[in-house]
């Protein structure tokens, strides 16, 4: 769970995921996301079947079946340990976002979050990219979301948002559909900027006015 405490970006995991530690198991689990993944490109999701997973991961049935109860439940758990992965990089990488140094500079912790993207992109095109999944999008929203609001809570210590007529809710959700909005579009486009360039045209975009933009 994320704590704003004192401005900081506090990460606390009420119920920690319990991450398997044994190689075998890590081994089939990546054979069936890598499998998952391949078939969504090919197909719709709800022409996936356990035995085309298991065959595509060259597994049997029961192996599938020891590892989750069924297909969405295997997303479920894939989209937590998405979760898990990025909160992990906003906990490691919370003091660069308290000590940003101006704004024209890029977000610390999203380049961290772009570069995390960009070395698993086959999955995140995937998953996030595509509309046939929407538990992974909305899981990243809601994080994206908390993410925006400390950000915003932090900004509003020295300019409060109320100053200029503006709702902190509504602020919110502006921020977090740009973001995840570029995020996707970036995937969808293979990439075409580096995540540090990336991160720093958001900035950019933040700190000017938008009336020219929309």
């Amino acid at each position: 769970m994320l704590k704003i405490e004192g401005g900081l970006m506090m990460m606390r995991q009420d119920k920690k995921l319990s991450t398997p530690t044994d190689p075998r198991i890590l081994r089939t689990r990546q054979l069936i996301r890598d499998a998952f993944v391949d078939l969504l490109q090919e197909m719709d999701i709800e022409k996936l079947s356990v035995n085309r997973i298991a065959e595509r991961a060259t597994i049997n049935r029961v192996t599938f079946y020891l590892h989750y109860r069924d297909i969405t439940d295997m997303m479920e758990k894939m989209a937590d340990e998405m979760i898990e992965q990025i909160e992990g990089i906003v906990q490691d990488h919370g003091a660069l976002f308290e000590n940003e140094a101006n704004e024209d500079e890029p977000w610390p912790v999203l380049v961290k979050l772009l570069e995390h993207f960009a070395e698993n992109s086959k999955f995140y095109k995937v998953v996030l990219a595509s509309k046939r999944t929407p538990i992974f999008t909305e899981g990243l929203l809601k994080l994206l979301s908390k993410l925006v609001t400390a950000k915003i809570e932090k900004m509003e210590s020295h300019s409060p948002l109320a100053n200029v007529g503006i709702h902190k809710e509504i602020a919110i959700w502006y921020g977090s559909s740009a973001l995840i909005g570029t995020i996707v579009a970036w995937l969808r486009s293979d990439m075409p900027y580096s995540p540090h360039f990336l991160a720093k045209q958001f900035s950019l975009i933040r700190s000017h006015s938008y009336k020219d933009l929309i």
